[in-house]
This record gives structure tokens, C-alpha cells and sequence, in this order.
């Protein structure tokens, strides 16, 4: 190696250590780029770099290399052909051999078809030239850490089919349960938690979507944070600040810098909850989020790489919502990569006994009230109610019970109560259904849903002279549903 080459070396290798603090590393596992000189290894980690690229180590002498890869995980592996003492091609067979499913990406400035095809017999994952552009070099990449990922999955579920015990018990102790439908989506996340592939969870409000979100973070023990939004109702300029962050001066009041949930969830989980609820500007906003993986704070030019996995969750029926056209068919099929449904409680009804146990646990400590016994009875009567608020009306019952508890065993009528005004509640829907049947049945001519719901909304904010907090549950709807209807009516909707 001549003095030049050593000092180009040098400055690459010094651009990258300032390059290095500042970015996180990405991918969880290193890349390994293998080529005798320094200096073509540091020009193409400072290429990779750029992409966010940044977890990257290099080996200058191809006789260390199965050492290396016996010592720990490679995410891939860079692979110059032209090489004293060992040629990549002659190391080729044996990595491929040793190391199945490790993608193996050639780097080289020979360009003869015959060492193309044979390379690409042997198995290695792309042929790339030495002055091959960013773009190419990076899209390479990308597919290369895809394609281990799914050689992970793949692994791991048949590793978790062959199994019952967990792997990581100890992240899903929040999830209380002993029904076995419950105890196979752990599974399942055990098995899709080490990729970077987005999660779409659904369920029922009240069934544990965000707990099940911290657990799949959990589980692929990822070193960065876990950041959760509600996305419910957010405007799209909320949504873009939200998620990307602003520069300083990108808006009156924007005075200082801030670093949105993308940046502070680098190398973590990013959990969007209420997904069915987002405008479709924000939706495409997302959608370019996924398909790039970089985004742009607000008022920048400057992009910047998002190294955050994305969760999302909803208690909507998005292909409902695909057919009504308020939820983007192409923004649906990218976060639904794994699509976990968590069941209502009144599916896992083994539970009942001990989420009653947990939950009086929590509230006999916080309340300072010694824990009550339970009739045989109470667990029957809880076992024949739907629970439509799900494991979170149990707790808020349990609370209530435990209030009011007075003797040494829980009483049954507070529950009783709780549900006897919800079988109230639900009969005055049916009487209210009941007369609106009445009232359709002697109009001449129906009114367009457009009009009965611009009517509907009316009506309701006139009870409640203007108040969208009271207005809202009359409706059945979120204050910011009702906002989000008010502002897109083409009539003034008045308030008095």
C-alpha cells in the first residue's frame, strides 16, 4: 500500500468517526465490507453512510474473515474478488457453505461475464462494480437486510412451531392470560420481533393493542426508544410535526429546533395508535415514510433517514374504510406486512378469573385495602357478560367493587349494577333505533346519508349549545371525529 492510498485512507477514516457519532447504528447486526485496500473500504462506508448506513466494520485481510463471521453476526457481507493471499472467489464457497442465508454482495471492478456467472452460481446475493452509483449501491443494500430478514422469520417460525415455551416471557408479563389463542400470538411475535418489517395490531377498543405494541418492542430488544402517538383527530401540519419534527423558524412560534418521534425513536419502535382515524394527506405522508424510510422535518430540505420500526394499530375495519375511501389501499398493504388481531374478552372468557385476581392485586395496593375473597358465583356472572368495553371495563368494574367493599368477600352488586346499566343503555338504543324506523317509514323520500348525517351533527351540537365535548358522545363519536366532520361539511354547521 503506497502513502497516498494511506493518507486517503486517513481522511475517509476520519470523515466517518465524526460521521458515526452523530448517526445511530443501523442495521442492528454489522456489515462487514472485506477488501485489502483501506481506502476503497472507507470511500464505500462513507457512500453508505450518506443512506444512513452506519453500523459498518471492515477487514483489510481475507485470511481473518471466517474468523470474523465465527465470532459473531453479520447483517452482509462486501466482497472484493481481487485479493492477495485468499481471493473472494476462492473464499466464496466456504462462506456460502458455513454461513446459509448470509447475503454475500460482490465488489469488484472486473466486469468478465464468465466471473459474473460464476459468482452468481455460487449463490452470492448481487454482482456490483466498484464504480457502481449510490443509488444502486443502497438499493442493494436494502434488499440484501430485507432478504435476512425474512430468512430470520422464516427460521424462527419453524423453530416456534417445533416449541411451546417462550423465548423472552419476561416482555409479555404486562399481557395477563392463560387462554392459548393469546399465548400463540406471543409466539408469533417471538418469531417476526428481530425484522424491521411493520406490525398492524387490531382489536376491539379496551383488548391490550398498546400493551402488545410494548411488548413486540420489547421482545426484539432493540436499543432505541419506544415512542407512542395517538394519531386520533391529529391535523396533518400536527401530524408532519408529530412524526418529522421542525427546524428552527419553520412557522411563527417555531423558536427553537425539535426532534420528532421518527428521530426519537431511532433504533426503537414507533407506535401509531388509531390508525383508522388519519387524514389522507397524513396518509400519504406515511406512506412515503415507509417506501423511502426518510423524511423531512418541517421547514428542511435536508432529509433525514428514519431507522424506526413502525406499529400501528386500530379498533376500525380498514377494509371498510379502503371500500368507503377514507383509508388508502396501498398504505394498508405496507403496514400490514404481520398483522396480529388481538380477540375481544368476551372470546377468551378463561381469562375472566385471572384478570379479576390481577386487577383486585393492583387495587387492594393502591387503595391500601386488604385483598377480598370471590364467590364462585361472581366468576359466573362475569363469564355470562359481553364486556363491550373489553379487559378495560373489568378493571374500571373491579376498581368500582373494590371502593365500595366493605366485608371480607368482594359483593356481587356492584357488578351487577355496572351491568344492568349497560343492558339499559343498550335497550334505550334499541328504542331509539325502534323510532327511527318509525320516522323513515313516513317520509316520502329518504334523505341522503350526506344530509341525515349533516342533520345528525347539527342536531347534536344544538342540544349541547356548542360544546363538542358533550356533542361528541352523543354522537358515538371521538370531539375530534366530530371536528374533523364539522370542518369538511360544505355548510356552515351552526352552533346555536
Amino acid at each position: 500500500m503506497n502513502n497516498k492510498n494511506n493518507k486517503i485512507a486517513k481522511i475517509f477514516k476520519s470523515k466517518l468517526d465524526c460521521e458515526s457519532n452523530k448517526s445511530p447504528a443501523y442495521p442492528q447486526n454489522p456489515i462487514l465490507l472485506i477488501d485489502d485496500e483501506p481506502a476503497i473500504a472507507n470511500l464505500f462506508q462513507m457512500k453508505l453512510n450518506k443512506f444512513g448506513v452506519t453500523n459498518i466494520e471492515t477487514c483489510n485481510d481475507a485470511r481473518s474473515v471466517i474468523k470474523l463471521l465465527n465470532k459473531k453476526e453479520y447483517e452482509i457481507i462486501f466482497l472484493d474478488l481481487q485479493m492477495p493471499y485468499l481471493t473472494g472467489e476462492d473464499l466464496l464457497p466456504q462462506i456460502i457453505h458455513d454461513f446459509p442465508g448470509l447475503p454475500v454482495i460482490i465488489l469488484t471492478y472486473s466486469d468478465d461475464l464468465d466471473t459474473v456467472v460464476r459468482c452468481m452460481k455460487s449463490g452470492v446475493f448481487d454482482y456490483l462494480s466498484k464504480t457502481v452509483d449510490d443509488a444502486r449501491l443502497f438499493t442493494s443494500v436494502n434488499h440484501a437486510i430485507e432478504f435476512r430478514d425474512m430468512n430470520r422469520e422464516i427460521q424462527s417460525l419453524k423453530s416456534h412451531v417445533l416449541k411451546k415455551e417462550l423465548n423472552n416471557p419476561e416482555a409479555f408479563s404486562n399481557i395477563i392470560t392463560q387462554n392459548d389463542g393469546i399465548f400463540s400470538i406471543f409466539q408469533y411475535v417471538e418469531s417476526i420481533a428481530s425484522n424491521m418489517y411493520p406490525v398492524f395490531i387490531t382489536g376491539e377498543t379496551g383488548v391490550g393493542k398498546g400493551l402488545l405494541a410494548e411488548s413486540i418492542h420489547q421482545v426484539s430488544q432493540r436499543s432505541g426508544n419506544f415512542m407512542h402517538v395517538n394519531v386520533s383527530g391529529i391535523d396533518d401540519q400536527m401530524f408532519a410535526d408529530t412524526l418529522f419534527g421542525h427546524i428552527k423558524g419553520a412557522y411563527t412560534g417555531a423558536n427553537t429546533e425539535r426532534q420528532g418521534l421518527c428521530e426519537r425513536a431511532s433504533g426503537g419502535t414507533l407506535f401509531l395508535d388509531e390508525i383508522g382515524d388519519l387524514s389522507m394527506s397524513s396518509q400519504i405522508k406515511l406512506l412515503n415514510l415507509l417506501q423511502e424510510k426518510k423524511y423531512y422535518p418541517v421547514g428542511s430540505d435536508k432529509s433525514k433517514q428514519c431507522h424506526a420500526r413502525i406499529l400501528t394499530a386500530t379498533n376500525c375495519n380498514v377494509e371498510k374504510l379502503i371500500d368507503r375511501g377514507t383509508f388508502r389501499k396501498d398504505l394498508y398493504f405496507r403496514l400490514h406486512t404481520h398483522r396480529i388481531h388481538l380477540p375481544p374478552l368476551r372470546e377468551r372468557m378463561d381469562d375472566i378469573v385471572v384478570l379479576l385476581d390481577h386487577f383486585l392485586k393492583i387495587a387492594s395496593r393502591e387503595m391500601k385495602k386488604k385483598k377480598p375473597g370471590i364467590y364462585k358465583e361472581l366468576i359466573q356472572l362475569l363469564s355470562s357478560y359481553s364486556f363491550p368495553g373489553n379487559i378495560r371495563e373489568l378493571k374500571a368494574m373491579t376498581f368500582d367493587a373494590l371502593s365500595r367493599h366493605k366485608t371480607h368477600i368482594l359483593s356481587l352488586e356492584t357488578f351487577k349494577a355496572h351491568m344492568n346499566r349497560q343492558n339499559h343503555t343498550k335497550q334505550a338504543q334499541n328504542e331509539k333505533i325502534n323510532t327511527l324506523q318509525t320516522v323513515f317509514k313516513s317520509l316520502s323520500e329518504l334523505p341522503t346519508i350526506k344530509q341525515a348525517s349533516e342533520q345528525l351533527i347539527h342536531e347534536a351540537i344544538k342540544r349541547s349549545k356548542g360544546n363538542f365535548s358533550i356533542a361528541a358522545p352523543i354522537l358515538g363519536i371521538t370531539r375530534q371525529a366530530l371536528s374533523k366532520r364539522v370542518k369538511r361539511s360544505p355548510n356552515k354547521l351552526d352552533k346555536n
